[in-house]
């Protein structure tokens, strides 16, 4: 990159907390915010009851939030975080947030409401007025432009599980482009929804028994007694998946150059495409995080990646492509290895930005988070650079370098 870009706010809504305290400490247990829901028959990771209550407050400010999905209101509470961080004022800047699933909550409830009709109105079927627009992906980013009042241009996308990165990609290129001054990026998901979970079982992602971990299905590996953790994200031992899907968002205020009130600075930036064989695959040594890992590194040697936040979404050939990956670039040199899924679960088209602020916390605290089910938990260096990574149904990587 010619410029380096400042990240001036970071916020985040995440079951470790509202605040950067809380989520920190958080960070610093080896404990999971992953738990059994028997409503949608799940290990999922939720909110905190604070962070409901944040939510609940602000569906009352204005009748039109009442009408807004859960993943709106979030991206409009953690954006509104953000611009406080940074000092931007309400006014000219850029916004891309987006989400894999976008309004799936309402979505889902008036779909249901409408094939769920009275007899009596099931030939000329009806539904809400509201349902349209408020299950329109491009709620997030204009809703949020509505309650910050900017002037700039807001933009809505989902590129899966990536999304947040892909944000993040762009908010550089309009920033590099000279089009904006400031671009706030980031991803929001509400989908802890039985459709979802459907599909995620479908696909055999998900635990599918209560009280077993994904290395074995059988009581011997029962959670209560030995294992305390439904995703176990980056143990290349598991015999089976663990993806667990969470909740949350996470925005970033983006501005071109030094700034005094930097928080880090991205320093590269890398996506790739691999060819897929069906709609979910990722080729065994990991082809797209590879290209994205060495485009976002650039001319640095390699050495001098600290660590790499890890994609990682707790499935068997999700967790080792990405690996091979790593070793294909890295060889024996390998940074520090984390990821955040077997803490709060896998908050898709959040999950990007939720990573990276991890990333940024572990450079500002200089402490490095690692996995409490595996052997190296920590290791005492400094922190200088960090790779982000991340990639979404389809192929599509991101890489981001985050730099003291």
């Amino acid at each position: 990159m010619k410029t380096p870009i400042a990240i001036t706010g970071l916020a985040s809504l995440s079951p470790l907390g509202v605040t950067d305290t809380q989520e920190w400490d958080a960070y610093l247990t080896s404990k999971t915010a992953i738990s059994w829901d028997d409503t949608l028959q799940a290990p999922v990771s939720r909110l905190t009851e604070e962070a409901y209550a944040t939510i609940d407050a602000l569906r009352e400010e204005n009748t039109h939030y009442k009408r807004l999905d859960n993943s709106v209101l979030y991206a409009i509470a953690v954006a509104r975080k953000a611009i406080t961080q940074s000092g931007w004022k309400q006014g000219d800047f850029g916004i891309n947030i987006g989400s894999s699933r976008g309004a799936t909550q309402l979505f889902e409830s008036y779909y249901d409401a409408f094939v769920n009709l009275p007899a009596d109105r099931q030939e000329h079927k009806t539904t809400s007025t509201h349902a349209s627009p408020s299950t329109t992906l491009g709620n997030i980013a204009s809703w949020v432009a509505q309650d910050l009042q900017s002037k700039g241009p807001d933009i809505s996308h989902s590129i899966t599980c990536s999304t947040a990165l892909h944000a993040v990609l762009n908010g550089v290129a309009w920033l590099e482009s000279g089009m904006a001054s400031k671009f706030l990026v980031g991803g929001s998901e509400a989908a802890l929804t039985p459709f979802t979970i459907a599909q995620m079982r479908a696909m055999k992602l998900i635990p599918l028994k209560k009280g077993t971990s994904p290395n074995n299905t059988g009581a011997s590996n029962n959670l209560n007694n030995k294992s305390p953790y439904y995703c176990k994200a980056l143990d290349l031992n598991k015999t089976s998946n663990g993806m667990v899907l969470g909740e949350g968002a996470g925005i970033a205020c983006l501005e071109r150059g030094r700034k005094e009130n930097a928080l880090a600075y991205i320093t590269g930036i890398g996506y790739a495409t691999e060819s897929l064989t069906h709609a979910v695959s990722l080729s065994a040594n990991g082809s797209c995080f590879q290209d994205a890992m060495r485009m976002a590194i650039g001319c640095k040697n390699l050495s001098e990646i600290d660590a790499i936040v890890m994609h990682a979404p707790g499935t068997v050939k999700g967790d080792q492509s990405e690996i091979e990956a790593i070793h294909k670039i890295f060889c024996n040199k390998i940074p520090l290895l984390t990821t955040n899924k077997w803490k709060i679960g896998h908050t898709f088209g959040a999950s990007g930005l939720l990573s990276l602020k991890l990333a940024v916390q572990m450079l500002q605290h200089q402490i490095y988070v690692g996995i409490p089910y595996l052997e190296e938990k920590t290791r005492s260096q400094k922190l200088n650079n960090i790779l982000v990574n991340a990639v979404g149904f389809g192929g599509n990587a991101v890489s981001i370098l985050i730099s003291k």
